[in-house]
């Protein structure tokens, strides 16, 4: 057994499904829309987070996204994903600026749910790319970004569930304060990184 097996091990108790290797949604058969926020000063932060406007996602979570992908498809519809896989460190700065667990996960607590590449921020586009309607942008810190929020238009609504719906369907759990946030079912047993995003994008 190497060094990386005997880590996974010893970190979720089985290493079938622990894997070093994060791979990039650009690699996907059916790749999302990427609108990577953090790559930008557009977001909470107001500064450039990652160096690359690239998302990278651990093997499981990037076949479950296949299926949603392919699921939607069928309807005319497709997604849009704003953030994946997130360096511990990068974690960190998030949760010094918002000390709110709804919004921002506490890496003293759970070590981020981002960090381990089975997480994925998305929306849903039409043919052409355009966002459907969601009643909030992305990272929207207000109880209207709640999934179950009610004072929203039903097509709002409609979207928000046909979305959490498709995710849930093919292996994925809806977050109670983000309706754009989920995470791969299992997502405790996948081991937390801090591997630079430039690093993922080398090959290093």
């Amino acid at each position: 057994m190497d060094a990386w097996s005997r880590w996974c091990l010893l970190l979720t108790g089985a290493f079938a499904s622990c894997s070093p290797r994060l791979v990039d949604v650009e690699a996907m058969h059916r790749p999302p829309v990427r609108d990577v926020r953090y790559a930008t000063t557009d977001n909470f932060t107001h500064t450039r987070l990652y160096p690359l406007t690239k998302v990278f996602l651990h093997r499981d979570t990037a076949r479950a996204l296949e299926e949603v992908q392919a699921d939607l498809a069928l309807r005319g519809l497709g997604l849009k994903i704003f953030d994946g896989y997130r360096p511990l460190s990068v974690q960190w700065k998030m949760w010094n600026l918002i000390h709110d667990e709804r919004y921002v996960s506490n890496p003293a607590v759970n070590r981020g749910r981002h960090t381990r590449g089975t997480a994925v921020d998305v929306t849903l586009v039409d043919r052409r790319g355009r966002e459907l309607p969601m009643g909030t942008a992305f990272d929207d810190f207000t109880d209207r970004a709640h999934p179950d929020y009610a004072a929203l238009p039903e097509a709002v609504k409609r979207n928000r569930r046909l979305l959490a719906e498709i995710m849930t369907r093919h292996g994925f759990e809806a977050y109670p304060y983000e309706w754009w946030h989920f995470d791969l079912k299992g997502w405790k047993r996948y081991p937390v990184l801090d591997i630079g995003i430039d690093r993922l994008a080398a090959g290093r």
